[in-house]
Protein backbone atom coordinates (compact mmCIF):
# COMPACT_ATOMS: atom_id res chain seq x y z
CA UNK A 1 0.00 0.00 0.00
CA UNK A 2 2.84 2.25 0.68
CA UNK A 3 3.88 2.36 -2.96
CA UNK A 4 0.47 2.95 -4.01
CA UNK A 5 -0.15 5.85 -1.75
CA UNK A 6 3.33 7.44 -2.66
CA UNK A 7 3.20 7.46 -6.33
CA UNK A 8 -1.05 9.11 -6.18
CA UNK A 9 0.57 11.56 -3.49
CA UNK A 10 3.70 12.51 -6.55
CA UNK A 11 0.84 12.72 -8.72
CA UNK A 12 -1.32 15.02 -6.51
CA UNK A 13 2.38 17.28 -5.74
CA UNK A 14 2.95 17.40 -9.32
CA UNK A 15 -1.01 18.72 -10.35
CA UNK A 16 -0.86 21.36 -7.71
CA UNK A 17 2.62 22.72 -8.24
CA UNK A 18 1.83 22.67 -12.08
CA UNK A 19 -0.79 25.83 -12.53
CA UNK A 20 0.32 26.26 -16.03
CA UNK A 21 -1.14 22.73 -16.48
CA UNK A 22 -4.02 23.54 -15.05
CA UNK A 23 -4.69 26.58 -17.01
CA UNK A 24 -4.07 25.12 -20.28
CA UNK A 25 -6.18 21.94 -19.50
CA UNK A 26 -8.92 25.01 -18.96
CA UNK A 27 -8.62 26.27 -22.02
CA UNK A 28 -10.39 23.70 -24.56
CA UNK A 29 -12.92 23.07 -22.31
CA UNK A 30 -13.81 27.22 -22.12
CA UNK A 31 -13.89 27.05 -25.54
CA UNK A 32 -16.24 24.29 -26.59
CA UNK A 33 -18.84 26.21 -23.63
CA UNK A 34 -18.38 29.32 -24.87
CA UNK A 35 -17.64 29.10 -28.84
CA UNK A 36 -20.52 26.01 -29.06
CA UNK A 37 -22.42 26.46 -26.02
CA UNK A 38 -23.39 30.33 -27.19
CA UNK A 39 -23.30 29.86 -31.03
CA UNK A 40 -25.23 26.81 -31.10
CA UNK A 41 -27.52 27.80 -28.58
CA UNK A 42 -29.98 29.06 -31.25
CA UNK A 43 -29.77 26.37 -33.69
CA UNK A 44 -30.49 24.04 -30.63
CA UNK A 45 -32.97 26.00 -29.92
CA UNK A 46 -35.09 26.30 -32.91
CA UNK A 47 -34.98 22.36 -33.07
CA UNK A 48 -36.89 22.56 -30.33
CA UNK A 49 -33.92 20.93 -27.51
CA UNK A 50 -33.82 23.63 -25.45
CA UNK A 51 -30.41 25.62 -24.00
CA UNK A 52 -27.92 23.91 -25.24
CA UNK A 53 -25.17 25.49 -22.76
CA UNK A 54 -27.00 23.12 -20.57
CA UNK A 55 -26.87 20.08 -23.16
CA UNK A 56 -23.12 20.36 -23.62
CA UNK A 57 -21.84 21.03 -20.37
CA UNK A 58 -22.01 17.21 -18.58
CA UNK A 59 -19.80 16.27 -22.36
CA UNK A 60 -17.12 19.03 -21.68
CA UNK A 61 -16.69 18.13 -17.90
CA UNK A 62 -16.28 14.72 -19.70
CA UNK A 63 -13.99 15.39 -22.30
CA UNK A 64 -12.02 17.14 -19.31
CA UNK A 65 -11.80 13.73 -17.46
CA UNK A 66 -11.32 11.87 -21.05
CA UNK A 67 -8.38 14.09 -21.95
CA UNK A 68 -6.68 14.59 -18.52
CA UNK A 69 -6.78 10.77 -17.37
CA UNK A 70 -5.41 9.36 -20.72
CA UNK A 71 -2.63 11.89 -20.84
CA UNK A 72 -1.81 11.21 -16.81
CA UNK A 73 -1.31 7.43 -17.93
CA UNK A 74 0.76 8.16 -21.12
CA UNK A 75 3.29 9.93 -18.56
CA UNK A 76 4.62 6.64 -18.21
CA UNK A 77 6.67 8.02 -21.21
CA UNK A 78 7.89 10.56 -19.59
CA UNK A 79 9.15 8.42 -16.47
CA UNK A 80 10.51 6.10 -18.82
CA UNK A 81 12.84 8.78 -20.83
CA UNK A 82 13.97 10.31 -17.17
CA UNK A 83 14.45 6.87 -15.12
CA UNK A 84 12.25 7.24 -12.59
CA UNK A 85 9.96 4.31 -13.99
CA UNK A 86 13.03 1.68 -13.95
CA UNK A 87 13.43 3.26 -9.82
CA UNK A 88 10.13 2.13 -9.35
CA UNK A 89 10.05 -0.82 -11.53
CA UNK A 90 12.95 -2.48 -9.59
CA UNK A 91 11.64 -2.05 -6.00
CA UNK A 92 10.16 -4.83 -4.10
CA UNK A 93 7.11 -4.60 -4.79
CA UNK A 94 4.26 -6.08 -6.99
CA UNK A 95 4.11 -4.09 -10.51
CA UNK A 96 0.08 -4.15 -10.19
CA UNK A 97 0.93 -1.81 -7.30
CA UNK A 98 2.42 0.49 -9.11
CA UNK A 99 0.18 0.33 -11.71
CA UNK A 100 -2.79 1.28 -9.24
CA UNK A 101 -1.10 3.91 -7.83
CA UNK A 102 -0.25 5.67 -10.76
CA UNK A 103 -3.82 4.89 -12.08
CA UNK A 104 -5.60 6.26 -8.94
CA UNK A 105 -3.15 9.29 -8.91
CA UNK A 106 -4.55 10.11 -12.79
CA UNK A 107 -7.79 9.50 -12.39
CA UNK A 108 -7.64 11.69 -8.93
CA UNK A 109 -6.08 15.08 -11.20
CA UNK A 110 -8.78 14.28 -13.79
CA UNK A 111 -11.68 15.01 -10.99
CA UNK A 112 -9.70 17.54 -9.97
CA UNK A 113 -9.53 19.11 -13.00
CA UNK A 114 -13.34 18.38 -13.77
CA UNK A 115 -14.64 19.83 -11.13
CA UNK A 116 -12.75 23.14 -11.61
CA UNK A 117 -14.90 22.59 -15.62
CA UNK A 118 -17.69 22.10 -13.09
CA UNK A 119 -17.09 25.39 -11.53
CA UNK A 120 -16.45 27.33 -14.95
CA UNK A 121 -19.76 26.12 -16.55
CA UNK A 122 -21.61 27.00 -13.61
CA UNK A 123 -20.04 30.30 -14.25
CA UNK A 124 -21.23 30.44 -17.72
CA UNK A 125 -24.93 29.68 -16.87
CA UNK A 126 -25.26 25.66 -16.55
CA UNK A 127 -27.29 25.17 -14.01
CA UNK A 128 -27.91 21.51 -12.13
CA UNK A 129 -31.70 20.36 -12.34
CA UNK A 130 -30.84 17.37 -9.85
CA UNK A 131 -28.81 18.93 -7.03
CA UNK A 132 -29.22 15.56 -4.61
CA UNK A 133 -27.25 13.86 -7.60
CA UNK A 134 -24.42 15.26 -6.11
CA UNK A 135 -22.96 12.06 -4.95
CA UNK A 136 -23.59 10.27 -8.24
CA UNK A 137 -22.30 12.58 -10.44
CA UNK A 138 -18.83 12.51 -8.47
CA UNK A 139 -19.00 8.27 -8.17
CA UNK A 140 -19.69 8.56 -11.98
CA UNK A 141 -16.45 11.66 -12.80
CA UNK A 142 -14.68 9.31 -10.84
CA UNK A 143 -15.27 6.06 -12.46
CA UNK A 144 -14.56 7.88 -15.93
CA UNK A 145 -11.22 9.28 -14.67
CA UNK A 146 -10.46 5.51 -13.38
CA UNK A 147 -11.33 3.84 -16.74
CA UNK A 148 -9.63 6.21 -18.99
CA UNK A 149 -6.54 6.78 -16.59
CA UNK A 150 -6.14 2.45 -16.34
CA UNK A 151 -6.50 3.01 -20.45
CA UNK A 152 -3.63 5.40 -20.77
CA UNK A 153 -1.22 3.43 -18.45
CA UNK A 154 -2.07 0.27 -20.96
CA UNK A 155 -1.15 2.53 -23.91
CA UNK A 156 1.93 4.47 -22.45
CA UNK A 157 2.89 0.79 -21.31
CA UNK A 158 3.39 -1.07 -25.32
CA UNK A 159 4.50 3.08 -26.45
CA UNK A 160 8.53 3.25 -26.63
CA UNK A 161 8.86 7.14 -27.32
CA UNK A 162 6.41 9.71 -27.81
CA UNK A 163 6.18 9.47 -31.69
CA UNK A 164 3.41 7.56 -31.24
CA UNK A 165 1.77 9.85 -29.13
CA UNK A 166 0.02 11.97 -32.44
CA UNK A 167 -1.25 8.09 -33.79
CA UNK A 168 -3.00 7.03 -29.74
CA UNK A 169 -4.87 11.04 -30.58
CA UNK A 170 -5.32 10.65 -34.07
CA UNK A 171 -6.67 6.87 -33.19
CA UNK A 172 -7.88 6.59 -29.79
CA UNK A 173 -8.67 9.38 -27.90
CA UNK A 174 -10.36 12.04 -30.27
CA UNK A 175 -12.98 8.98 -31.81
CA UNK A 176 -13.52 8.51 -28.29
CA UNK A 177 -14.65 11.75 -27.75
CA UNK A 178 -16.77 12.51 -31.07
CA UNK A 179 -18.60 9.59 -30.74
CA UNK A 180 -19.53 9.65 -27.31
CA UNK A 181 -22.43 12.57 -27.63
CA UNK A 182 -20.96 14.97 -25.83
CA UNK A 183 -21.35 17.60 -28.46
CA UNK A 184 -24.96 16.05 -30.16
CA UNK A 185 -27.59 14.07 -29.34
CA UNK A 186 -27.61 9.71 -29.50
CA UNK A 187 -31.08 9.55 -30.08
CA UNK A 188 -32.07 9.49 -34.33
CA UNK A 189 -28.85 8.10 -35.49
CA UNK A 190 -28.20 5.83 -38.49
CA UNK A 191 -28.39 2.32 -37.12
CA UNK A 192 -24.29 1.71 -37.67
CA UNK A 193 -24.02 4.85 -36.08
CA UNK A 194 -25.68 3.99 -33.03
CA UNK A 195 -23.95 0.25 -32.68
CA UNK A 196 -20.78 2.32 -32.66
CA UNK A 197 -21.74 4.99 -30.38
CA UNK A 198 -22.91 2.10 -27.89
CA UNK A 199 -18.92 0.37 -28.00
CA UNK A 200 -17.76 3.55 -27.05
CA UNK A 201 -17.28 3.38 -22.97
CA UNK A 202 -17.33 7.46 -22.82
CA UNK A 203 -20.24 7.96 -24.04
CA UNK A 204 -22.07 5.88 -20.58
CA UNK A 205 -20.18 8.20 -18.89
CA UNK A 206 -21.60 11.33 -20.91
CA UNK A 207 -25.07 9.34 -20.34
CA UNK A 208 -24.66 9.26 -16.70
CA UNK A 209 -23.72 12.92 -16.02
CA UNK A 210 -26.47 14.16 -18.31
CA UNK A 211 -28.63 11.72 -16.13
CA UNK A 212 -27.32 12.75 -12.79
CA UNK A 213 -27.23 16.72 -13.90
CA UNK A 214 -30.14 17.57 -15.92
CA UNK A 215 -32.19 14.22 -16.31
CA UNK A 216 -31.68 13.69 -19.78
CA UNK A 217 -30.30 10.01 -20.28
CA UNK A 218 -30.46 7.69 -23.01
CA UNK A 219 -29.38 4.72 -21.31
CA UNK A 220 -29.94 5.02 -17.53
CA UNK A 221 -27.74 5.72 -15.65
CA UNK A 222 -27.58 2.35 -13.67
CA UNK A 223 -26.65 0.61 -16.74
CA UNK A 224 -23.93 3.67 -17.36
CA UNK A 225 -22.27 2.85 -14.13
CA UNK A 226 -22.87 -1.06 -14.35
CA UNK A 227 -20.70 -0.54 -17.79
CA UNK A 228 -18.23 2.43 -16.88
CA UNK A 229 -17.28 -0.56 -13.84
CA UNK A 230 -17.26 -3.45 -16.15
CA UNK A 231 -15.01 -0.99 -18.27
CA UNK A 232 -12.50 -0.20 -15.32
CA UNK A 233 -12.05 -3.79 -14.48
CA UNK A 234 -11.33 -4.78 -18.12
CA UNK A 235 -8.89 -1.76 -18.79
CA UNK A 236 -7.34 -2.50 -15.17
CA UNK A 237 -6.70 -5.86 -16.56
CA UNK A 238 -5.10 -5.01 -19.71
CA UNK A 239 -2.86 -2.50 -18.19
CA UNK A 240 -2.29 -5.10 -15.30
CA UNK A 241 -0.80 -7.63 -18.31
CA UNK A 242 0.89 -4.96 -20.78
CA UNK A 243 2.89 -3.07 -17.36
CA UNK A 244 4.04 -6.22 -16.78
CA UNK A 245 5.62 -6.35 -20.34
CA UNK A 246 7.75 -3.44 -19.33
CA UNK A 247 11.20 -4.27 -19.84
CA UNK A 248 13.87 -2.07 -17.09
Amino acid sequence: MNVIYFLWLREMRRYVRSRVQIAAALGQPLLYLLALGFGMGPVFRSAGRGSYLQFVAPGVIAMTLLFTSVFSGIGILWDRQFGFLRETLVAPVPRVRVLIGRTLGGATVAVLQGLLVVGVSLIAGFRATHASMVPLVLLLMALVAFVFAALGSAIGSVLQDMQGFQLVMNFVVMPLFFLSGALFPLSGLPPVMAVVTRLDPLAYGVDGLRGTLIGATQFGVLLDILVLVTTAAVCLAVGRYLFSRIEV
